[in-house]
């Protein structure tokens, strides 16, 4: 570690990562947009008093009486639809977040870049259905069809738990002496944690335990979970069932998914957990449902498929100048070429121009014009086109129509995001 080095937990992302990673919130986006989603943010901190009523297993991170970072966008969401009285509005809601999130284990601290969604109303399982098809639909479309996994499985309310964690303490009691020590300590107190180990003894073990559906599910239950299968088979969206995938925490009702790609890392996770709400003092519960997406994964993984993004910020006009007389006319017709969308970019910084020259040719840019203190004056500039290595003399006044026919209008970069406003 040197000096430089950021604190162990946190990262930093570079350009070439945030290619990809603007690349994958606009897939998702574009879906949330069609299903009806709208963006939500909530504050990193949360008081101490709700994050410990919420029921998940949290962590701290702060020492601090009053708050903490809140570890689980869920747990805000919630808050903040009650808090607002989100219950006026048409229901459900569906919101979609994406920010930067940290999440304490016992023994680290991660820092990751989370896309989460919160549906919240209703109960049906067709919204657990659209949550997972979702989740296919963008991985298929950004190019990682056939490089994941889908698993599936329900353990529904509390009072069913109970009963299967009774059948798991006699499946595990007996084999103490196999399992690693911590899930030793978890047979007496939430046996189904077990299943989150990843110790291969504790795998094998987990994988022979006895499986909660359908035995130890009631008829609600039961149907909850058939009509989910039944959505996914609709939406012809391949799936596996898996009886070890459990949630970390007794707020999950009923469904849990997750998608995992070829390396079993975990891309996309998350289930229902109806009594999120309830434990924030509500009267009732209210059903809710929703996904987290690992985009520091999903990136990873579509770098190691060998996944290309378009590069968008590619250089269409690289403009080198020497001194300031040359300065003076390249500034405002580096402006122009901007505003007429030519993706351009001007070195107006470095007096050498063969340090420029070699600064242009890195950027890949298709064309260079050279601006020295005879062109500026004479107001005719050398350009260069890097892509057959000619050159050819062009008038100041004429630059800018040369390089949109050499371009080609329909390869201008013509996004303007203010063309959203709406100016009455």
């Amino acid at each position: 570690m040197t000096n430089y080095s950021p604190v162990n937990w946190t990262y930093d992302l570079f350009p070439e990562h945030h290619k990809y990673l603007t690349f994958l919130k606009k897939v998702y986006r574009h879906e949330f947009r069609k299903n009806w989603y709208r963006r939500i943010s909530v504050p990193l901190l949360e008081k101490n008093e709700i994050i410990e009523k919420s029921g998940f297993n949290i962590n701290p991170i702060f020492t601090s009486n009053d708050f903490d970072i809140n570890q689980n966008p869920s747990l805000s969401i919630v808050r903040a639809y009650l808090d607002n009285e989100q219950k006026e509005e048409i229901q459900p809601v569906y919101y979609y977040y994406m920010d930067r999130f940290y999440k304490k284990s016992e023994d680290s601290l991660r820092e990751l870049d989370l896309i989460w969604t919160e549906i919240i109303w209703e109960n049906d399982p067709i919204l657990d259905a659209i949550q997972i098809y979702i989740n296919t639909i963008v991985l298929d479309k950004i190019g990682l069809k056939g490089k994941y996994t889908l698993s599936i499985n329900s353990t529904w309310i509390l009072k069913e738990k109970l009963k299967y964690r009774e059948e798991l303490v006699t499946y595990f009691d007996n084999k103490r002496h196999v399992l690693s020590e911590k899930s030793q300590n978890l047979i007496d107190t939430d046996p189904m944690q077990i299943f989150l180990s990843k110790e291969e003894d504790d795998i094998i073990l987990s994988e022979s335990a006895v499986s909660m559906y359908p035995k130890f599910l009631k008829k609600d239950s039961k149907a909850h979970y058939e009509k989910l299968k039944e959505y996914l088979d609709l939406l012809e969206v391949s799936y596996k069932e898996d009886h070890t995938l459990v949630s970390d925490s007794d707020t999950q009702t009923n469904t849990v998914f997750q998608i995992v790609n070829e390396n079993s890392e975990v891309m996309v996770r998350w289930s229902r957990h109806n009594s999120l709400a309830k434990n924030l003092w509500e009267a009732k519960e209210i059903p809710a449902t929703g996904f987290f997406a690992d985009t520091e994964v999903i990136v990873k993984t579509l770098i190691e498929n060998n996944i290309k993004i378009k590069n968008k910020d590619k250089i269409d006009l690289f403009i080198v100048q020497l001194w300031d007389e040359a300065k003076s006319i390249v500034l405002p017709l580096s402006l122009k070429a901007r505003d007429a969308w030519i993706n351009t970019v001007v070195s107006l910084w470095t007096p050498s121009m063969k340090e420029q020259m070699l600064k242009a040719q890195r950027s890949k840019a298709k064309y260079i014009v050279m601006v020295g203190i005879m062109e500026a004056r004479n107001g005719i500039f050398q350009v260069r086109n890097e892509e057959d290595g000619t050159q050819e003399e062009v008038k100041k006044e004429d630059l800018i129509n040369y390089m949109i026919e050499k371009i080609g209008q329909e390869n201008l970069d013509f996004y303007s995001p203010a063309k959203d406003l709406i100016i009455e």
